[in-house]
């Protein structure tokens, strides 16, 4: 018998509404696939002549200025610019907040490279040594009367209860997305200290001939934030520029000479691997696209690395990768596949708390899931997606780039997917100590407060506790 709508009780519907509820609760586990809808539209390189790829005024202006970390402390930064018209100095001039009568000097040193027509500027770096922790540096690069100045802050001394925070970032572009992407990130009331950039810097690659002005208008555009705080860099798929077709057979030739990374301190034999130890964290920048099989140099290195890891010094052991382990986007699939065979048992292993990859143009968060049962003739091949000494892993490839959004996802979404959504943003995670930080996401759409994502991280060496559990009591 059909009830008359006005006869049905309230109480029943509350009832319905709940078992549904929780039907779809138990089928989910929680996961979740966004229902936010970012409008359908191609993201456009800016044109040249934007205010934010301004060449600076004056003859020979330093330009793109760029620093990163300089030794595996955080006692040294590395100082980078180009000058146009001749090479002028390569020489820093450095001072302490408050302090500028007692100023100190560095050396650098310049280079150049041609990439099929393009010449490029001249390129300097500069690494500034026996830095104090905890303070305000002043710099200047240039020779008078065209110098410019800016500033840094090195972190704390190295240690387990050091607050810190760190801003991330992924396949960022210089489109119309890239440029809201980093004006976000530089809003975000939870200020960044450091930006940890997953990889795919410029995209010049996707121009005629891999267009290298395109190198050069990127770092315009980027300066404004890597001037002032360090960016870890990440290798990616946009930084082989391997292009036999116009006669360039050297992997990374734009990279490796304008974005020197600290790898020697790690004893890494290439820039594109290495470690370095920030605050609370240390953190392993890895290689997608170098070789890492068995007898490799990256091989050798990660599994001399991970053993020196003091987590009573710095208790977060963070990742940095390019091609994500775990992606249930339909854009890379599988594509990190055979790395994660490779070293997946050894983040299990040393209990790494994070990993961040980018390459596919979207957001996704896991449980802490792996896939290290495996072997060939078992046939234990599903992922374990409540191990609690396993990593999340974390797809932070939605920068904003020329290519747009990855927006076609796999269905059913897995069991180790808990959050995934089709838009740009960065990311943020807040250290508080050696047991917790707070981890948010933040949509480019949103306000600069607001977090699309969040969660409280639980360090794997001191409080191993299931992160979801313990968030939702």
């Amino acid at each position: 018998m059909v009830l008359p709508r006005s006869r049905i009780s309230p109480f029943l519907c509350v009832i319905a509404l709940l078992g549904f509820w929780l039907n779809a609760a138990y089928f989910c586990s929680g996961r979740i696939t966004s229902t936010y809808v970012r409008a359908e539209e191609k993201s456009l390189d800016m044109p040249l002549d934007s205010d934010v790829f301004r060449v600076p005024p004056g003859y020979n202006a330093p330009q793109q200025v760029h620093i990163t970390q300089g030794d595996h402390d955080g006692k040294a930064v590395i100082v980078s610019w180009v000058t146009m018209e001749e090479p002028g100095s390569s020489e820093v001039t450095y001072w302490k907040e408050h302090s500028r009568k007692h100023y100190y000097k560095a050396k650098g040193e310049v280079t150049t490279y041609k990439y099929y027509t393009y010449s490029s500027g001249y390129i300097h770096h500069c690494t500034i040594q026996n830095l104090e922790h905890n303070t305000k540096y002043y710099y200047q690069v240039g020779t008078a009367p065209t110098t410019r100045t800016f500033w840094f802050v090195t972190p704390p001394p190295v240690g387990p209860d050091v607050p810190y925070t760190f801003g991330f970032i992924g396949d960022l572009g210089q489109t119309f997305d890239s440029n809201r992407t980093l004006t976000h990130y530089e809003q975000n009331p939870i200020k960044g200290q450091a930006v940890l950039f997953v990889g795919d810097l410029s995209y010049a690659d996707n121009h005629p001939n891999h267009d290298n002005n395109r190198w050069d208008t990127w770092a315009r555009f980027v300066e404004r934030s890597v001037a002032y705080q360090p960016w870890i860099w990440t290798t990616g798929n946009h930084e082989i520029d391997f292009a036999p077709e116009i006669g360039e057979t050297e992997p990374f030739k734009p990279f490796t000479h304008r974005y020197p990374t600290p790898y020697r301190a790690s004893n890494s034999t290439a820039p594109f691997w290495y470690s370095i130890k920030r605050g609370p964290a240390y953190i392993i920048v890895l290689a997608s696209y170098s070789a890492y099989g068995m007898y490799t140099p990256q091989y050798n290195w990660l599994e001399e690395e991970l053993p020196k890891v003091n987590r009573r010094e710095t208790p977060w052991l963070i990742v940095l990768l390019h091609s994500p382990w775990y992606n249930s986007y339909q854009y890379h699939y599988m594509e990190g596949e055979s790395m994660r065979v490779m070293f997946e048992p050894w983040f299990v292993k040393y209990k790494v708390d994070m990993v961040f990859a980018g390459h596919v143009h979207a957001y996704e968060r896991s449980e802490r899931v792996s896939n290290v049962a495996y072997n060939i003739v078992n046939g234990l091949c599903q992922p374990l997606s409540s191990d609690q000494s396993a990593p999340v892993y974390i797809t932070i490839g939605d920068g904003g780039n020329i290519e747009g959004l990855a927006n076609s996802m796999t269905e059913p979404q897995p069991k180790y997917s808990a959050f995934r959504e089709a838009s740009f943003g960065h990311a943020t995670l807040e250290i508080k100590n050696r047991t917790h930080a707070r981890y948010g996401w933040h949509r480019n759409q949103d306000g600069f407060a607001v977090e699309a994502d969040s969660m409280w991280f639980h360090n794997r060496f001191w409080y191993p506790v299931d992160d979801v559990a313990a968030t939702k009591s």
